[in-house]
């Protein structure tokens, strides 16, 4: 993708997290959707970083229909700086994805 930082199709990294309350419920729908979103990164357990060109409301209309009532979720933009303790492939994986 070559669109420009803050056009509409310019890439992001987004911040997707959840608590999958559902017992029984199959999440694997949600699971692909998410996935199909754009590259994505998955370390840290309920969190996921996804390259898109879609915005948190895009991304949440792609995701949601794939939920329960009593689960929750939450999609933000990661921006610069950032900070946090993760292994060193998650620090690269972030470099070479968020837009600088």
């Amino acid at each position: 993708m070559t669109a420009a930082l803050g056009s509409p199709l310019a890439a992001r990294v987004l911040l997707v997290t959840y608590d999958l309350k559902t017992p029984g419920r199959n999440y694997t729908p949600f699971y692909e959707a998410l996935k199909q979103q754009g590259a994505w990164w998955h370390y840290i357990a309920s969190t996921w970083l996804v390259v898109t060109s879609k915005t948190p409301e895009e991304a949440y209309q792609a995701l949601g229909p794939h939920l329960s009532i009593q689960d929750s979720i939450l999609i933000v933009p990661i921006t610069r700086p950032y900070w946090g303790f993760l292994p060193q492939a998650a620090w690269d994986w972030l470099e070479q994805n968020l837009p600088h």
